[in-house]
């Protein structure tokens, strides 16, 4: 193929013509000098055949994150390789940087990096590389065909993991967390509910808490010390059906979901207890069972990654079937749905005995704030109207899940995971889990 230079150097030419006894025999001769070039400088274009192709870099990345996956391109020819490379990307890798130009000696390599940053979670695929070789001249080159391309591209997938921003919670819960195991001290009835040990009074314990019998035996003033429940199971089940796709804020509801379920997972886990995850609709899409507390979140996240919502109306029978078979023990189920009236309705609440007389169930449900300052607004009475019938709804259905012994946490986006991770502390403290 030609490039823009033999059509400069034709214009060049042209001002010569009235030079030359014929302007045909000028036209001729220039056309020919310059269609030798252009042979010659594809016939000294590094052949596409002992080009080489490999890949290096991550292949996890966090949404939000950047990282460069590096392309190493290698000269197996005799001659130097003057290329074009485009490293193309699927649109939401983000990628920059795809394209270079470079010079590759004979039997060398050069090696160029693909910026990216996702803009979606799940696996974001390298689409193509095509390679142009280029004459000494430039005036023209060989390119890969769309067939051969794919044949040498490296196969390369960055898996885009959910971005975890409740990770800020974190120390605050665990402080608390280490405040139910005893390890600080604090004013206050002692927390927990296992017997754990005995200590010397301190200044401050509540004199509630002080064992006289071994007082008596230690001759010194002896407190009980208390720990919550360890060895529990507790089970994060996510909705992926239609409800899940509804956008509150920035992104989806089923984002803030599993943003919600890595905090609950991360402090669970720290507090001793065992944790599984289930994602489910009509059919199970991602499930984690006996993860260790080392690899509990990268396994939540490494699952939860591809999961996308389904814009189908969730099975909460099948649910039901699955958390039942799953967890045969007592468990604490952190059901992360939404607070709507036609799917749990008819949904849910048939099979919610079957659950709660087996479980303790913790109903983990997302809300707009915006239905509630539309119902506040009264400019637009017909938007407030609407907005009001939404929250009678929501009202409806939260005292109809409450009369089932279930626990409901109804928060907002911001407050939201660290609202479920309150529930957990406070039914942990009162050893209901």
């Amino acid at each position: 193929m030609l490039t823009w230079r033999p059509v400069a150097l034709l214009a060049a030419l042209a001002v010569t013509l009235p030079l030359w006894p014929s302007p045909l025999l000028g036209v001729l001769c220039s056309v020919a000098a310059v269609l030798a070039l252009t042979t010659v400088d594809l016939v000294a274009a590094a052949p596409l055949s002992a080009v080489r192709l490999t890949r290096s870099g991550p292949t996890q990345l966090r949404l939000g994150e950047s990282a460069a996956v590096h392309l190493t391109v290698a000269n197996r020819a005799t001659r130097p390789l003057r290329a074009e490379v485009r490293d193309a990307w699927v649109p939401s890798a983000g990628a920059v940087g795809t394209v270079r130009r470079m010079t590759v000696p004979a039997g060398g390599a050069y090696t160029m990096a693909s910026w990216l940053t996702p803009t979606r979670r799940g696996d974001r695929p390298a689409a193509r590389v095509t390679v142009r070789s280029y004459g000494p001249l430039r005036f023209s080159y060989r390119q890969t065909t769309a067939r051969r391309a794919d044949r040498i591209t490296p196969q390369w997938t960055v898996r885009v993991l959910p971005p975890f921003r409740s990770r800020r919670y974190l120390p605050e819960k665990l402080a608390r967390l280490r405040v139910l195991d005893g390890a600080v001290v604090v004013r206050g009835r002692g927390q927990g509910t296992e017997f754990d040990a005995l200590r010397e009074y301190v200044p401050g314990d509540d004199v509630r808490s002080i064992d006289w019998r071994g007082t008596a035996r230690r001759g010194g003033v002896v407190v009980r010390t208390w720990r919550p429940e360890r060895d529990r199971r507790v089970l994060c089940v996510l909705d992926t059906g239609r409800t899940s796709a509804a956008r509150i804020g920035d992104e989806p509801r089923l984002d803030t979901a599993m943003d919600a379920c890595l905090l609950l997972a991360a402090l669970a886990s720290r507090g001793g207890d065992r944790v599984d995850l289930l994602a489910v609709d009509t059919a199970v899409r991602a499930a984690v069972r006996g993860a260790g507390r080392a690899a509990l979140l990268p396994r939540f996240a490494d699952a939860l990654a591809p999961v996308q919502p389904s814009l189908v109306e969730t099975d909460f029978e099948l649910v039901t079937g699955e958390i039942l078979r799953a967890e045969r023990k007592r468990s604490l189920v952190v059901l992360f749905t939404a607070l709507e009236r036609g799917a749990l309705s008819e949904g849910l609440l048939p099979v919610l005995p079957a659950l709660t007389a087996r479980h303790t169930v913790v109903l983990a449900a997302l809300h707009d704030p915006d239905v509630a300052a539309m119902a506040a607004d009264r400019a637009d009475p017909y938007a407030a109207a609407a907005a009001e019938r939404t929250l009678a709804e929501r009202g409806r259905v939260r005292d109809a899940l409450s009369r089932n012994q279930v626990i409901v946490v109804d928060a907002p986006a911001d407050r939201y995971p660290s609202a479920v991770a309150d529930a957990y502390l406070e039914l942990k403290a009162a050893g209901r889990l």
